[in-house]
């Protein structure tokens, strides 16, 4: 049985080049779920934790199925209060959701006839948290930052740079792609997919 490879599928949404670009993106299909705080600290792990475990809990339904499929790369949107810039922000006060992209064959009826299963047998009440989201973020600009998370800064002044030379405007929340494992990449060898919403 052939399995099914959102990253091949859609490859414009999972790549991009080191400079700036312009890109459209329709209506999308995600597992989601919200937290605050660091990134990396034990909120975030315990809910990244119980994102992957509903994932593959689909994945195992739908292999079942006939239509096995690969998880893929996790998302994160971030967002904060206040008119700050970013990293000037604790990252304590940094808000975030983070996003599974499942594919289109994936409803939110069959996320629900597995999320309480799973939570069970995880023993994990935070997969209960877990909703299916659907949405389209439309134009944007976008860029590859390659290295270590705590440089995106100077990735980001280049399309902030971009988008005030095209006269555009942020229409969203800072989205970002994670290509790299942390866990197995060289931090100067990381790419994370920056993008924005713009209008």
């Amino acid at each position: 049985m052939s399995k099914f490879d959102l990253v091949k599928e859609y490859r414009s949404y999972y790549t991009s080049e080191r400079v700036p670009e312009i890109m459209e993106f329709g209506i999308a299909n995600y597992l989601s779920i919200e937290g605050k705080g660091e990134p990396g600290g034990k909120v975030f792990i315990q809910k990244l934790k119980a994102l992957y475990s509903l994932a593959y809990g689909i994945k195992r339904l739908c292999k079942e199925r006939g239509n096995d499929f690969g998880v893929p790369k996790l998302e994160g949107l971030w967002w904060f209060d206040g008119e700050r810039p970013a990293f000037e922000v604790p990252k304590s006060e940094w808000c975030w959701k983070l996003l599974i992209r499942m594919p289109e064959f994936v409803t939110g009826e069959l996320m629900l006839s597995v999320q309480s299963e799973v939570a069970s047998k995880k023993k994990n009440d935070l997969i209960r948290e877990i909703a299916f989201k659907q949405f389209a973020e439309g134009k944007c600009i976008q860029i590859m930052h390659e290295g270590p998370y705590a440089n995106e800064s100077e990735t980001i002044e280049k399309l902030m740079d971009f988008m005030v030379d095209n006269d555009l405007s942020v229409n969203g929340l800072h989205h970002e792609i994670y290509l790299s494992d942390p866990g197995k990449t060289e931090p100067s060898k990381m790419k994370t997919l920056i993008r924005y919403p713009v209008i």
